[in-house]
């Protein structure tokens, strides 16, 4: 499976907390990341990550087209609800080309648990009958 992930800044360092007690199941797929959360990420964990630019300079958009080219089957997307974001146009049309895709997506950790979890038990297979 080829998984994306994104984390705003307030978030970066739940989502290396949660790529390290997965990094077991992480390590078997394919990761891409926007370039600041991939890089603290491959950093703490080790996982070998594709980076693109960091989501303001456009990785955001880089990963959504990858989306719309259904090259991504799961987006893992760590938001923060509090503050606004002057990206945030470019996050909701992320989210928008997922829901148009069938892509699982979680914004937050309880729903990224639930979609790890479901990778790990192969509920997620229907993705590779799609392609």
């Amino acid at each position: 499976m080829n998984i994306a992930l994104i984390a705003h800044d307030e978030k970066k360092e739940l989502m290396v907390q949660f790529c390290i007690a997965y990094c077991g199941i992480l390590s078997r797929n394919t990761l891409c990341a926007t370039g600041t959360t991939g890089k603290i990420i491959s950093e703490a964990t080790g996982l070998a990550i594709q980076k693109f630019l960091s989501g303001s300079q456009g990785g955001s958009q880089q990963i959504s087209a990858r989306i719309a080219c259904n090259e991504i089957d799961m987006l893992l997307f760590f938001r923060d609800p509090l503050n606004s974001k002057p990206n945030e146009p470019n996050d909701i049309n992320l989210l928008r080309l997922c829901d148009m895709h069938n892509i699982p997506v979680a914004t937050n950790i309880a729903t990224a648990e639930v979609l790890i979890h479901g990778l790990e038990r192969g509920d997620l297979d229907w993705r590779n009958i799609l392609k």
